[in-house]
């Protein structure tokens, strides 16, 4: 006595599938349908999940070493350079939105 029912090919148990749903009622038959669907569906959504957003991408951070006998207008000097380069990356800033403000024509 086998406790496994024997091996068939799988057209053979789609069609013993097709000649069970056909003796069902419209409405089961929409019903299997429907729990087919939402099982894929749900399964799809586990295999895609994974790959999407995973990790954040390596973030690289450059710290600038200055010597620990600098003079406070070293520090001075070096904070209006700083300041000069800010000032002149936001003005291009303004800049390029204003040259966009004109292209769609936003007053």
């Amino acid at each position: 006595m086998a406790v496994l029912p024997p091996i068939h090919r799988p057209s053979v148990a789609i069609r013993d599938l097709m000649a069970f749903m056909r003796q069902r009622s419209r409405e089961q038959v929409i019903g299997a349908m429907l729990a087919v669907l939402v099982t894929i569906i749900i399964v799809i959504l586990f295999l895609v999940d994974p790959q999407i957003n995973t990790a954040p991408p390596q973030q690289v951070i450059y710290v600038e070493q200055w010597p620990a006998n600098r003079t406070d207008d070293q520090i001075k000097a070096d904070q209006k350079k700083d300041q000069a380069e800010r000032d002149a990356a936001l003005k291009e800033r303004q800049r390029q939105f204003q040259k966009l403000e004109n292209q769609l024509g936003i007053e």
